[in-house]
């Protein structure tokens, strides 16, 4: 099945780009519902899988046992863009797991929030691993792996014991045998998932519905992490992130990941939604969703109005003034006798 059009951006009136893509929207019983191009497209879920890499860890109890708070956790399942708030938190995981920077295998690098940045540089800092918009997820990880007594310097291999676990969680949240998952290489150096679209959406309605988890304590530890990242939504992206903003309705659990690839699920409507843009382009992920929820009849209108007030469709310069618009182009297509 084809790609379908999402999303077109207009200056001048005039076409300027068009952003292609799949949509793929699961009911509690594993079915696609609604769907626009191939709702089993295969896509790397990039860090739309954090939630999910978090769970071995929260499950065997390193909340617990390092006395991590809410907002601790919600920063292992982030892409934090390390605002102020997010490396005061990331310093204090740090502090508990008795756990340096320099155990990471992730990149030394700057804040990606702009505002953060630039104040990092006027001060004269130097790129740091705790700085990685990943840093959180790996160093729950690293935890897990010390309490769980087997080797830190490996923790992002696949063969990795905790690495391995991760993998069977994920395809037992997704529904799928592990087999069915292809394994890359992520930006942050750890195993990065291939699944197809409609069991990654089936994978987030369980972090919505968790009583959809036979497994008590996997169910308990999803839900110990969706509460973290409902409590502490800008612990999981940052300012003005879409997941973030998405994340300030308890009714939504939400996580991007690079590469156009997001997901997130409606916990009254039990519903999960994933789509992937095959440009990778994130600028269009906020038109998206407010599509999908519009389409859906979604009843939390201020949601909407939430994501049309951060993310309007405003095509601006340099300048601030308004040169284009965006537009989503797609239909929801009702696929529930058919698929």
């Amino acid at each position: 099945m084809e790609s379908a059009l999402l999303v077109k951006e207009y200056r001048a009136g005039e076409m300027e780009c068009a952003h292609y893509g799949h949509i793929s929207i699961t009911d509690e019983y594993g079915k696609v519902v609604y769907s626009v191009g191939n709702p089993h497209f295969r896509a790397f879920t990039r860090s739309s899988a954090k939630p999910f890499q978090a769970i071995p860890g929260i499950r065997a109890g390193v909340a617990s046992h390092y006395g991590l708070s809410a907002q601790e956790i919600a920063i292992m399942a982030s892409s934090h863009r390390s605002e102020p708030a997010h490396i005061q938190v990331l310093e204090q995981l740090s502090a508990k797991i008795g756990l340096g920077e320099e155990c990471l295998v992730c990149a030394a690098s700057y804040p990606l929030n702009e505002e953060s940045r630039n104040e990092w540089l006027r001060g004269q800092g130097e790129k740091r691993r705790i700085l990685h918009n990943c840093s959180g997820k790996h160093l729950g990880i690293l935890g897990y792996s010390q309490m769980k007594k087997v080797d830190l310097g490996s923790y992002a291999e696949r063969e990795h014991p905790v690495q391995r676990e991760i993998l069977e969680t994920m395809a037992y949240m997704a529904g799928i045998e592990k087999d069915e998952i292809q394994l890359g290489t992520d930006g942050c150096g750890f195993p990065v998932f291939s699944l197809p679209l409609s069991a990654l959406s089936n994978a987030y309605l369980k972090l919505a519905c968790p009583d959809l988890i036979e497994d008590a304590s996997t169910r308990s530890a999803v839900e110990t992490i969706t509460a973290a990242m409902n409590e502490f939504p800008l612990m999981v992206g940052g300012t003005h992130r879409v997941d973030s903003v998405l994340l300030e309705d308890d009714n939504i659990v939400a996580k991007g990941g690079f590469k156009g690839v997001f997901g997130f699920a409606l916990k009254k409507e039990r519903l999960g939604i994933t789509f992937k843009i095959l440009d990778g382009s994130e600028e269009e992920w906020a038109w998206i969703a407010q599509s999908i929820l519009e389409q859906i009849g979604y009843a939390n209108q201020a949601t909407i109005a939430r994501l049309r007030e951060v993310y309007p469709p405003d095509i601006r310069n340099d300048a601030g003034i308004i040169v284009g618009r965006a537009e989503s182009e797609f239909v929801l297509q009702s696929t529930k006798k058919s698929v």
